[in-house]
């Protein structure tokens, strides 16, 4: 069996790192290139240089794996799509020209994108669809979203997922049912005991919580 040749994007963020180490425990993995959207000194993970985002850098990888920003996302798909690349999109927070563009390019190349790569949240995306298909509009609707203290989006990619669950179970779309986006750094559920109204739910609305602190990886439920 060939090994599989991968390039790891924003290799020197936190899931770039948790990618290398996974990648380097598969022997049928092989990682040919480790980049950044810009590099201002020469650094070296292992056996590579990490370099900039270029044709050079990918030539030789099957699939790029990317788990950056918005911006950096779409400048790695330009380039992959200049070389008929596969790539896997791990990255949240897009607009709405950006999706278009994901979208579009997803017609010339093989991409995968998605909120979360769990196969237990997809799961439970899967079964939210369903629960909300069958709950009349008597049911509130809430997205509660827990993460690290280091999480820059929210609703995270996660929360977004499961918002468009809820709202694809009710045949509606999201931007229609999209409720409040409340963060803080106190605990949600400290939140919800003492009944603040703004965070509840409204009717009709999908509101969401998000909290950082800590180390959370990543708690969700709806």
């Amino acid at each position: 069996m060939k090994r599989l040749k991968i390039a790891i994007t924003g290799c020197m963020g936190k899931m770039g790192l948790e990618l290398i180490k996974s990648a380097n425990r598969n022997k049928n993995i092989e990682i040919v290139a480790l980049t950044e959207n810009k590099i201002t000194k020469k650094q070296k993970i292992g056996s590579l240089f990490v370099k900039q985002n270029s044709v050079e850098a990918f030539k030789t990888a099957s699939i790029i794996i990317d788990f950056t920003t918005p911006a950096c996302t779409i400048e790695v798909l330009k380039i992959a799509n200049k070389l008929k690349k596969k790539v896997i999109i791990g990255t949240t927070g897009f607009n709405t020209k950006q999706e278009k563009y994901i979208k579009k390019i997803s017609k010339k190349i093989p991409v995968l994108k998605a909120g979360n790569m769990s196969l237990g949240v997809n799961l439970l995306v899967y079964i939210t669809e369903i629960v909300s298909k069958y709950l009349d509009t008597s049911f509130l609707s809430r997205v509660l979203d827990e993460h690290h203290k280091y999480k820059k989006i929210f609703p995270s990619g996660t929360a977004i997922m499961l918002g468009e669950a809820i709202a694809k179970g009710k045949s509606k779309n999201l931007k229609k049912l999209m409720g409040k986006k409340i963060t803080s750094k106190n605990n949600v559920f400290k939140m919800i005991r003492n009944k603040k109204s703004y965070y509840l739910p409204s009717k009709n609305k999908i509101n969401f919580l998000s909290t950082k602190s800590g180390e959370t990886i990543g708690n969700h439920s709806v």
